[in-house]
């Protein structure tokens, strides 16, 4: 759906901002452009709507070369949510939300509708919110109904530059579920930009590691985290990465054992389902100081499927690592 082919962009005193970039992004995929401030993923991303222009090497769009389409035709084609969201203070929640079918020419009702549905999507009750003003949501609302500002008129690639940067850690948590859940209903092609690599971790289905304007390594996030490209990618992960890659190892039936005579008699910790991150295990193991958990299974109506003990944890999580 987007490719780079050779995509630098260098500025007038000679800063070069990225430096030859070539990559693909499938259709339906999220991808996570991560990497310190000033290491040129911003720029990534807005070379994609024309924000800013390259300096060399050409960007498509399904197939369409987008320095061919007109910029402003372009960016009402692709969604686009920032940090700051940059809702206009003076129009109501559901006006907002229809201000790109309105500027594509819907009729009103139309564009209220679309914009009504899409406030339900992300957790809005239209009936509730619809009518209010940016001012009167908390920063977790405005940045949903950013959100359904970007998808209203149903874009086929989304952009978002810290989309959940501007609010607390319990908020960005919550929402970053919220739009896992959207994307696995929506499946947009996504470009993700964060500075944050548990976000990206989290988030992406492949992840972009930023050094200085270069890509230093570009996999899913079980990749970059156990085996790094280089000593630039080692460092930037962390040396808890083993930790890290708790979050994106899923549990597996394979991983579990049946209940034992002992275990049978014992006070359960609450469960966790099948296909959860590793990490989400142990952090029940931790919290009721248990050295198993019984592990669901949702698509069987919630029933218990075994236990995970910690050795089978540890297990699945070497073999993850050893498996590349």
């Amino acid at each position: 759906m987007i490719r780079f082919e050779h995509v630098t962009k260098r500025y007038a005193d000679v800063t070069t901002a990225v430096d030859d970039l070539s990559f693909d992004v499938a259709e339906g995929e999220l991808v996570t452009l991560v990497g310190p401030s000033g290491c040129g993923k911003t720029t990534t991303m807005k070379m994609v709507n024309r924000l800013i222009e390259p300096t060399e090497g050409r960007i498509l769009l399904d197939g369409q070369d987008v320095s061919r389409v007109d910029p402003v035709s372009l960016r009402r084609r692709i969604g686009y949510v920032i940090q700051q969201v940059g809702l206009f203070p003076h129009r109501t929640v559901l006006d907002n939300t229809a201000t790109v079918p309105a500027l594509l020419g819907w009729k009103k009702h139309k564009a209220r509708e679309r914009a009504a549905e899409l406030l339900d999507l992300v957790g809005l009750d239209p009936g509730t919110f619809g009518h209010r003003y940016p001012e009167q949501l908390s920063g977790g609302q405005r940045q949903r109904v950013g959100v359904a500002r970007a998808l209203a008129a149903d874009p086929p690639v989304l952009l978002m530059d810290e989309p959940f940067g501007a609010v607390d850690p319990v908020v960005r948590e919550h929402l970053q579920n919220e739009f896992l859940s959207l994307q696995a209903t929506v499946r947009k092609t996504v470009l993700l930009v964060t500075h944050d690599l548990e976000e990206a971790v989290r988030l992406g289905d492949r992840i972009a590691v930023y050094g200085q304007g270069r890509i230093e390594q570009f996999d899913t996030p079980a990749a970059v985290l156990g085996a790094p490209a280089n000593p630039y990618v080692a460092d930037f992960v962390g040396a808890d990465r083993g930790l890290k890659r708790l979050a994106v190892t899923p549990i597996t039936a394979t991983d579990l054992e049946q209940r034992g005579p002992d275990t049978a008699k014992r006070t359960a910790p609450p469960a966790v389902a099948l296909g959860a991150p590793l990490k989400d295990a142990l952090s029940t193991l931790l919290l009721h100081d248990a050295d198993w958990v019984p592990v669901t299974d949702p698509g069987q109506g919630g029933r218990e499927v075994g236990v995970l003990t910690a050795a089978a944890l540890h297990k699945a999580l070497r073999r993850s690592v050893s498996s590349r």
